[in-house]
């Protein structure tokens, strides 16, 4: 939650304006937020006047908020003044003394040391920084993180003097009875916008997520080390970190990955050729050569004894027992899925036995091995991913042939039928809807990098699908050679 202090007008090269809020109003703000929702981490950002400063240290009296994170905006990295001086002494005197955790620069932390009355402190060396910090929270705050990065300190920890010898920048976290000092390596960078701000953010999102104070500073600092390292240079000044580094964010609900998938632009091509391939629609027309359904079938029977091999392999990899029943059960209808094609395969003048002498096509056996290839070397759920085409595709082909019967009735029975029925029927669905399930619980959890692996993965698979059907629409060309259904085909 928010409460607006003041509007600036600024960009890279520098603060062109300064709109403040007035102090009342950002009263009601605070307590508009407070009162409502409650409040776990206060920060503060640029207070702007005297009487906004006095605002904010009343409130974190009257509320009790049990973390303030005060970072002491008074000059912006282009240079620019942000807090009246005479609002620096309130700051100093009222606020101060009801904060958790100051976050000061060198500069910001001296001219509160003037404001007290206090000796500015000369930094030489780390030592110096240990000691500035030191007077900083002598002023009342309960920890101070004094911020080094105006002075980049040498490999022996002291100020360096030429561009060269800027080694190291040193935060200090000092808390009365301790003090540690949490150093990165030096970046020279023209994408310094906001660093302090994003710091004291990124330290009041770690604190109010429970960590302890140290593991919160390291943690804040690493997020706005790594903003500087992955900067897109914006603007002709100063540009902004990136904010962005760590984010994970998918592109799709909790539950929508397939939707998600299906409808990317990069799969949807495969998928149709997959999903309305010439063998399909002639199946749901009835126009299919029986040559080319027979040496289909025949494929798709040596095919499933590999995409059992490969569901058991998935249930293998699995370390939950959900998961591993789920697979079980993958594989137990495929089983019932094979005893449906062999019956059949009957009406054709085939049985199990025949069937098991036929030798794989090429495109059965590139198509199985790579499913079983995906499933040595990678995830369970790249497996998943690498069945999923067969899984899923079927399903819809079948729902949408079987409604082409209903909408579009061929002119004679279609022999085909039987098998568009087999991937309608309820225990066929349920198969579909479990797998899914399963990939849907795991697609959320990964990377966006990882989801466009999957994706490949998912395409090539597809790619392979297409090809089986391919393989078997050329049967009938090559009817005419092939060798009696009795005997092993050469394919």
């Amino acid at each position: 939650m928010t409460a607006t202090a003041a509007l600036t007008a600024q960009n890279t090269q520098g603060v062109y304006g300064i709109q403040e809020t007035p102090s009342n109003f950002v009263q009601k703000q605070i307590d508009a937020c407070i009162e409502d929702i409650g409040v776990d981490v206060l920060k503060t950002g640029m207070l702007a006047s005297a009487q906004t400063v006095m605002v904010v240290a009343n409130a974190i009296k009257e509320h009790k908020v049990p973390i303030s994170v005060v970072d002491p905006v008074m000059v912006a990295t282009s240079g620019a003044q942000l807090l009246p001086e005479k609002a620096v002494k309130t700051l100093v005197q009222e606020l101060l003394p009801v904060t958790t955790i100051l976050t000061p620069n060198i500069p910001e932390a001296n001219l509160m040391l003037r404001k007290a009355d206090k000796d500015p402190v000369e930094i030489r060396n780390v030592e110096d920084l240990k000691r500035l910090a030191s007077e900083i929270q002598a002023l009342g705050p309960k920890f101070v993180l004094l911020k080094g990065g105006h002075l980049p300190l040498t490999n022996d920890y002291q100020v360096a003097r030429t561009e060269e010898d800027k080694k190291i920048v040193a935060n200090i976290l000092f808390g009365g009875d301790s003090v540690d000092v949490i150093e990165f390596p030096f970046q020279k960078s023209q994408n310094l916008h906001g660093t302090g701000c994003s710091l004291a953010s990124a330290l009041a999102c770690n604190l109010a997520l429970g960590l302890d104070l140290v593991q919160a500073v390291l943690a804040a600092s690493r997020y706005v080390d790594a903003g500087i390292k992955t900067a897109v240079k914006l603007g002709y000044g100063q540009g902004p970190i990136n904010h962005f580094h760590s984010l994970q964010v998918q592109p799709f609900p909790p539950g929508g990955f397939i939707d998600y998938l299906l409808d990317r632009y990069d799969v949807q091509p495969s998928w149709f050729e997959y999903t309305h391939h010439e063998f399909v629609e002639r199946m749901g027309d009835g126009t299919l050569p029986p040559e080319a359904f027979k040496f289909y079938m025949i494929q798709d029977y040596l095919y499933l004894t590999h995409f059992a091999r490969a569901n058991a392999l998935a249930g293998y990899k699995s370390k939950h027992i959900d998961d591993i029943a789920g697979a079980a059960q993958i594989v137990l209808h495929i089983n019932n899925e094979m005893q449906l094609h062999i019956k059949e395969c009957k009406d054709f003048g085939l049985t199990q036995e025949m069937m098991d002498k036929y030798e794989e096509s090429q495109a059965c056996t590139a198509y199985s091995r790579y499913v079983l290839d995906i499933g040595q070397s990678e995830d369970w759920l790249a497996l998943q991913i690498s069945l999923l085409p067969c899984l899923l595709g079927y399903g819809m082909i079948a729902r949408r042939l079987k409604e082409l019967q209903r909408t579009n009735p061929p002119k004679t029975p279609n022999r085909y039928v039987t098998w568009i029925n087999n991937y309608v029927a309820a225990d066929y669905t349920e198969a579909v809807k479990k797998g899914c399930a399963l990939v849907e619980k795991h697609a959320f959890k990964q990377s966006p990098t990882r989801i466009e692996e999957l994706v490949k993965i998912f395409i090539h698979a597809t790619k392979m699908e297409t090809g089986f059907w391919t393989m078997a629409s050329l049967a009938e060309r090559r009817s005419a050679s092939s060798t009696r259904t009795d005997a092993p085909s050469r394919q």
